[in-house]
């Protein structure tokens, strides 16, 4: 295989594999709302711009766009995580269920609020964010029942993810039986990371920082950049930290602009530039890398084949305003067109 992209063939062969796996998403679940509208004059009050109102749309955020991604490539995909007994529970899941997400293991807590992300954009750009949460840890015996429920169905699972985003619910506890239950059945689990958490995050498969968690992760500071990360050596020796010290089979290093860079034991670092031709917004972009990575090692993808087709979809997603998903039809023009 060329090892800078992949054929459309094999985009092909990936996505229908895809399409015959099953994958868990367990973490933190959000309503993400968006109040779209104009600007054209600065309040009197106050030097704050005045948004005319024009239209507001409801879309999963956190863990539910993560399996929102998955449901959007044609993955059967089970949904895992808490929620309040709220208008905005309600809300996720009738958009969960229209997207063809499974919502059987949503944990109702009534001590919780469902979290609420209300982002305010004017002229294509968001002026502010208005966050509605709870971001304490989950009792044990919400934990418990989550895990539990994650157990029941991953005997028929391909591969777990898990969704920390600061919310409660990924704690040390839940993790550590996650990792046990995917070890025993040999069910490959990722992870999108949250250094502030301080988690033990050994052992995983995947684990997918951007750069500024990797260099949290491996406790060094980020004093330097440079524009080919191969030749970052500050880079280089985080990324050889938590390949030493985490143990995970592959970690993808999500660079922004700069693309990705693909790690693995015994083996030379891989950079995958970006192909984005234009970015509108990065909203969600980790969860589309996450979720097209996960999928396509389940559907029998190489690490490589599986970060390219990952950087793909974040090249797509990227391109549009909103938390946004590729479709397997737009994956395969992305790589038709190069």
């Amino acid at each position: 295989m060329n090892q800078s992209t992949l054929s459309p063939t094999r985009v092909r062969q990936l996505l229908t594999a895809a399409s015959k796996t099953r994958v868990l998403v367990v973490g933190d679940v959000m309503l993400d709302q968006f109040i779209w509208g104009n600007v054209a004059r600065i309040s009197p009050e106050a030097p704050v711009p005045v948004v005319d109102f024009q239209r507001e749309s409801f879309m999963p955020g956190g863990a539910a766009n993560v399996a929102r991604n998955l449901t959007a490539l044609n993955v059967p995909t089970e949904l895992f995580g808490a929620i309040g007994r709220d208008d905005a529970a309600k809300d996720l899941k009738a958009l969960l269920k229209a997207q063809g997400v499974g919502c059987a293991g949503l944990i109702a807590s009534s001590a919780r609020a469902t979290t609420r992300k209300t982002r305010i954009v004017a002229n294509q750009q968001q002026v502010v964010r208005i966050d509605r949460e709870t971001r304490s840890h989950l009792t044990d015996s919400l934990t418990n029942r989550l895990s539990s429920a994650l157990k029941a169905q991953l005997h028929r699972a391909d591969a777990v993810i898990v969704g920390d985003y600061g919310k409660g619910v990924v704690t040390q506890l839940l993790l550590n039986e996650v990792k046990t239950l995917c070890r025993e059945r040999g069910v490959w689990l990722s992870l999108d990371p949250k250094p502030v958490h301080h988690l033990n995050l050994a052992s995983l498969s995947l684990i997918t920082p951007n750069r500024k968690e990797t260099f949290e992760l491996a406790n060094l500071a980020d004093d330097t950049r440079n524009m080919d990360p191969l030749a970052d050596q500050n880079l280089m020796l985080a990324a050889e930290r938590l390949l030493n010290e985490l143990r995970p089979a592959v970690l993808l290093v999500t660079l922004g602009e700069l693309g990705m860079l693909l790690c693995q034991r015994g083996h030379k670092p891989f950079h995958i530039p970006t192909v984005a031709q234009e970015v509108f917004d990065v909203s969600g972009a980790g969860d589309t890398v996450i979720s097209t990575f996960t999928v396509a090692v389940a559907a029998g993808a190489s690490p490589i084949e599986a970060a390219i087709l990952a950087n793909h979809a974040a090249g797509i997603v990227v391109g549009k305003v909103g938390t946004a998903t590729p479709s397997p039809a737009e994956l395969l023009l992305s790589f038709s067109t190069r």
